[in-house]
């Protein structure tokens, strides 16, 4: 399996460039590639690249094109609205997997019990670019920045899901209530859960509730099950 790297200057046209400081010292130093020998580069939008080396220098490695490709977006796309927890590495583990496994969008929730409200935005794009390659994929998820529940209400989707553990409020089985072939916005809340206020407010908007089992899950976790749900139905 050839090197996969990202590259976010990649365009369709351009035949020969000079890699990022980074990547070129992985390929030259750590790998010990040498020229004539390919790889493999994406630019997180749709595009891949295979390429040959035509300068093997530790800080500035140059490139040619051999072959290029334009991938297309999944049809369905799945957002996911999540409150972070104060513990990074779980919100870290959280986003790997979900690149991994083909997300589009995560929104960062303000919510009132939120635990979190700021985060290293270049430290989680590292992550997502890494999960990104690791998985094989040309298209790097969208991490926006933290935002009020209020202005998800609006946000693009054919169907939206709000899972909840509040007692006394009905709500159907996330494998009952989200349909396939539709793009997905799922909101699941902080550790202690949705207020009563924000429910009412999201169900007033069209979204529908539900549950994600017996088992009272941590938020990255209930995060990772809806991602894996979205892609059992649309993508198994």
């Amino acid at each position: 399996m050839l090197p996969y790297f990202y590259h976010e200057a990649l365009v369709a046209g351009q035949q020969v460039f000079t890699l990022d400081e980074a990547t070129s010292k992985h390929c030259i130093q750590v790998l010990r590639m040498q020229e004539g020998e390919h790889m493999l580069l994406t630019n997180g939008k749709g595009l891949r690249a295979r390429v040959s080396i035509v300068a093997a220098e530790r800080k500035r490695c140059g490139v040619q094109v051999v072959t290029l490709e334009t991938l297309t977006e999944r049809p369905y796309a799945l957002s996911l609205g999540i409150a972070f927890t104060k513990n990074n590495s779980r919100n870290e583990w959280l986003l790997e997997k979900a690149t991994e496994m083909g997300i589009e969008h995560i929104y960062p929730l303000t919510v009132q019990r939120s635990e979190k409200e700021k985060f290293n935005a270049e430290r989680l794009k590292l992550i997502l670019i890494s999960a990104m390659l690791q998985s094989q994929q040309c298209f790097l998820p969208r991490l926006h920045e933290p935002q009020p529940l209020k202005q998800l209400m609006t946000a693009a989707a054919e169907q939206k899901l709000l899972a909840h553990c509040l007692s006394g409020e009905p709500r159907h089985s996330l494998l009952q209530a989200m349909q396939p072939s539709r793009s997905t916005l799922v909101l699941i809340g902080p550790e202690g859960d949705f207020t009563r206020e924000e429910v009412s407010l999201c169900l007033e908007q069209g979204f529908s509730p539900v549950s994600l089992g017996a088992n009272r899950l941590r938020t990255e976790t209930a995060g990772l099950y809806a991602c894996t749900v979205f892609n059992a139905l649309n993508y198994a």
